[in-house]
């Protein structure tokens, strides 16, 4: 008998929306937490979903490919029985344990039994691969919108100032607890932005050098190896490398890992929850005292919901974002620059020959116009940036100083009950 949970916490946006995790620490009790956390942040990203959550008691490694399908089709019809899942009621997405190929078999269930005369049946979960209608740059999402959540407030100075850090990327370094999906990502794009990767935790032991770890050779390492232990280019540390100087840390791996017990010794500056709810309330108390910036995960791990709207939406309206644009763009700007050479011909004459006209070299590469990853990309920066401003404001507004997680729920309960409130569901 295998035990599975779903649960919708707030139904004043339709669909609900949750991931489905896949873990033996699965339980009633957190499902709901995390359906509620969902709530709060679709809401602070402004994606108009309701929270729900789902989960599997189950440890995914210890069964076949075979065997997995079977249970996730069969929990897939268990959902459909009861109402918790369809492209209006209820979209699932990838969580802990599961990925793309989970969220095909779900699609391919539903479409082919109660979503069989549904037009769009296939937008009754996200997180798909893309022959199965899901969207690019879905993948990367969610530690793109760690990545996008910690640069709108590391380039903020005020904010620098209070923690003891300088504004930008430059000679900073960071941490990250967990080396899956959204860790890597998030470890990917820090590296580019000029951040230092000085040490990566995981289950089975941690590696750590002061002068940086590159992400394409450890992804490498673990793709051929299954694990980080023995990279050589790293070291193993022995003690917990939570505790050891860096300036973020990103725990990007289960909940409750920065606890009462071990908040004081974290020497990081920044913390960036990648992972749903790392952060005890003991732990948020002693880093506000110790002027320790922690960015929620209501906000910072949202990119992964974010990606998943723009995807239900491409499914709902069955075209790719960017194909009835793509060459009228494209087209257009050759005509721009083509009537900006002509100009200048006919104002400086051509006694010298042709002017040529050379586009920027960040012209040069939207010249094309924009793909479908593009318009994602584009989409989940603004998002972030947006949500980061209004989380900004409220702090302000309340005093809350650096408090961002009293912040990002005053701005979700404000935007939820101003639609219950206006859709006349509440007593004044």
């Amino acid at each position: 008998m295998i035990e599975g949970w779903r649960s919708q916490h707030s139904q004043h946006r339709t669909p609900c929306k949750g991931g489905i995790r896949y873990s033996l620490d699965v339980n009633e009790d957190e499902v709901k937490a995390l359906a509620a956390l969902m709530t709060y942040k679709c809401a602070v990203v402004d994606v108009p979903f309701g929270g729900a959550k789902a989960g599997l008691k189950i440890n995914p490694k210890e069964f076949s490919e075979n065997e997995l399908e079977k249970i996730t089709r069969r929990f897939t019809v268990e959902l459909a029985k009861k109402g918790f899942i369809g492209p209006g009621i209820d979209v699932p997405a990838p969580d802990m344990g599961t990925g793309e190929r989970e969220m095909s078999w779900i699609a391919n269930t539903y479409a082919t039994t109660l979503g069989y005369y549904d037009i769009n049946a296939h937008a009754c979960v996200t997180g798909k691969p893309i022959t199965q209608g899901g969207i690019h740059g879905r993948i990367s999402a969610t530690g793109r919108g760690v990545f996008h959540g910690i640069e709108n407030f590391i380039n903020e100075a005020s904010y620098m100032s209070i923690v003891g850090l300088t504004p930008g990327f430059g000679d900073k370094t960071f941490i990250i607890q967990g080396f899956g999906n959204v860790g890597m990502h998030t470890m990917r794009y820090l590296h580019r932005a000029g951040a230092r990767c000085t040490g990566i935790i995981e289950k089975d032991g941690s590696i750590y050098n002061p002068e940086g770890i590159h992400p394409r050779e450890l992804e490498d390492y673990k793709i051929e190896h299954g694990t980080i232990i023995g990279f050589p280019g790293a070291m193993p540390y022995d003690g917990n490398l939570l505790f050891e100087k860096c300036d973020i840390l990103v725990p990007a791996a289960s909940e409750q890992q920065l606890t009462g017990t071990n908040a004081a010794d974290i020497k990081a500056k920044i913390i960036a929850e990648g992972a749903n709810g790392p952060t005890t309330e003991a732990a948020d108390k002693i880093f506000l005292e110790n002027n320790v910036l922690v960015i929620p995960d209501m906000y910072v791990n949202a990119g992964g919901v974010t990606v998943s709207y723009f995807e239900w939406l491409k499914n709902l309206n069955h075209v790719s974002y960017g194909r009835l644009t793509f060459k009228y763009e494209r087209d257009s700007n050759y005509h721009l620059l083509e009537s900006v050479q002509a100009s200048l011909e006919r104002k400086f004459g051509r006694g010298g020959g042709r002017i040529p006209i050379t586009p920027s070299e960040a012209f040069e590469s939207r010249i094309h116009g924009a793909s479908e990853k593009d318009i994602v990309h584009s989409g989940l920066e603004y998002s972030m940036e947006r949500s980061a401003r209004a989380i900004m404001r409220t702090a302000m507004k309340y005093n809350l100083g650096i408090d961002l997680r009293t912040a990002a729920y005053i701005l979700a309960i404000e935007k939820i009950f101003k639609v219950y409130h206006e859709a006349g569901m509440t007593f004044t």
